[in-house]
């Protein structure tokens, strides 16, 4: 026996509830990417460029995470995904580490390679386009910022802004400190600074990613507990084979075998358990398999 809904549509789906943020996002953040490559490549500024290609890896974000509402949304006609195609925005995350991570490297070897090496960098550019940067990136934070709380796939877009957010700040900071000393060393410091500061959010964000795609028991859920009060209803005898993972952002699921004691009804147990996993533990979807005390063989298994 158990309980349970189809995973083939999107109804309620976090990330599907906020697509039209990330379509706004794309474009906004999408448009501002043409004008600080230009002005980076303009100026010679090392910050300006690195926050660009930054803002490359957003506008590709960006685009993957609208991709993957629209697929995790779409109903399978095929009847092979018994889940649904939810996972689609777990992978658009992992994507975003990628780009995260690549863009992180790229800015901290050209860093490490000007240093004590003589550039040109104009600050009037680099504060101009810095500006507006930021003004841009602000936008997109107040769009992303609450469905960055429901859904790993809009959080992965939105660390990706907080990370740009942070280049824009640094660009206008290297280009009051280059125009303020007369030193281009101050454009290569930061930029090597944004670098870190972004492969730090890309492991961050890695971290879940890897967590959700092993079926790793969700972040602040306690299996012991799970177990306890599964144990706790009314007619159950005992509880084993508990398995809890996350199939994409707030939608956690469950499996579990449930030893019924004599007597007991199993309908009754059912409601008990999935109603105590739902209302107490937060998971969407629950398999139940109600067992009498005198069932054998649910142990013959080795994993």
């Amino acid at each position: 026996m158990g309980t349970g809904h189809r995973h083939g549509h999107g109804q309620g789906h976090a990330g599907g509830r906020h697509r039209w943020r990330l379509a706004v996002s794309f474009a906004l953040i999408g448009s501002y990417f043409v004008v600080e490559l230009v002005y980076g490549l303009l100026s010679g500024s090392l910050a300006l460029l690195s926050d660009a290609g930054h803002m490359a890896a957003d506008v590709v974000t960006l685009g993957a995470a609208l991709v993957a509402t629209r697929i995790a949304t779409r109903p399978d006609a095929t009847g092979r995904r018994s889940y649904g195609s939810y996972r689609a925005e777990v992978f658009a995350s992992l994507l975003a580490v990628v780009l995260m991570l690549g863009v992180a490297v790229y800015v901290v070897a050209e860093a490490v390679g000007r240093i004590g090496a003589t550039a040109e960098v104009s600050s009037g550019p680099m504060l101009v386009v810095g500006a507006v940067g930021l003004v841009i990136n602000v936008i997109v934070l107040l769009l992303l910022r609450s469905g960055a709380a429901e859904s790993l796939n809009v959080k992965g877009a939105y660390l990706e802004v907080v990370a740009d957010t942070a280049g824009s700040v640094g660009v206008i900071a290297a280009g009051w400190l280059v125009a303020a000393t007369g030193l281009p060393i101050w454009d290569t410091l930061v930029a090597l600074a944004i670098g870190i500061f972004v492969a730090v959010r890309a492991v961050s964000l890695g971290r879940q990613v890897f967590a959700v795609l092993g079926q790793h028991v969700p972040a602040g859920m306690d299996p012991a507990a799970v177990a306890r009060d599964l144990g706790a209803v009314e007619g159950v005898r005992d509880v084993h084979d508990l398995h809890l993972w996350t199939l994409t952002s707030g939608m956690h699921v469950a499996t579990a075998h449930l030893v019924t004691q004599d007597g007991a009804d199993p309908h009754a147990v059912l409601d008990q358990a999935r109603d105590l996993l739902r209302g107490r533990h937060g998971v969407a979807h629950a398999t139940l398999q109600v067992e009498p005390a005198d069932h054998v063989g649910c142990d013959e298994l080795g994993w």
